[in-house]
């Protein structure tokens, strides 16, 4: 039952909403809250809808905070430069991630030396997931095994 109200329209969700409400709780959305544990809101926005017959337009993915890459390209062109000369690929070639020795702290700290202001940085845990998002591991580089010598 739940998989299908998730594949029913947001809009239309809340039309049935203030629907049920206006029929059967005479329109009290704060009695749909108690009773049916909706959110009062979306059901007053649903009999509003009901009511006028414009439908609203929610942009929930225009919400929230952008990414720092999104943010500021150069800052992102600026961590591909500072990291290239010390980042290798997996030895086995199984995967896209570059591995690297530097941690987020050392990142922020190069480019604070190269000129950025405190300021115009991310915190450590932001340059954390960056570093991730990018494709940056942090790995000790494995040394390469000596092989034992074969007496026949």
């Amino acid at each position: 039952m739940t998989r299908l109200v998730k594949q029913i329209p947001y809009d239309y969700r809340r039309q049935a909403m203030g629907d049920v409400v206006q029929t059967l709780l005479k329109g009290k959305s704060r009695k749909a809250e108690d009773v049916l544990g909706w959110n009062r809101h979306s059901v007053e926005l649903g009999i509003n809808e009901l009511r006028t017959g414009i439908r609203c337009i929610s942009d929930v993915s225009a919400r929230g905070k952008k990414k720092v890459e999104e943010d500021n390209p150069q800052l992102l062109r600026d961590i591909e430069c500072l990291l290239e000369p010390h980042s290798e690929s997996d030895s086995h070639l199984r995967t896209t991630l570059m591995h690297t020795h530097f941690t987020a702290k050392a990142v922020r700290n190069a480019l604070l030396d190269n000129g950025y202001i405190e300021d115009e940085l991310p915190a450590e845990r932001t340059f954390c997931d960056l570093l991730n998002r990018q494709g940056y591991r942090r790995r000790t580089v494995a040394k390469s095994k000596v092989q034992k010598k074969r007496n026949d």
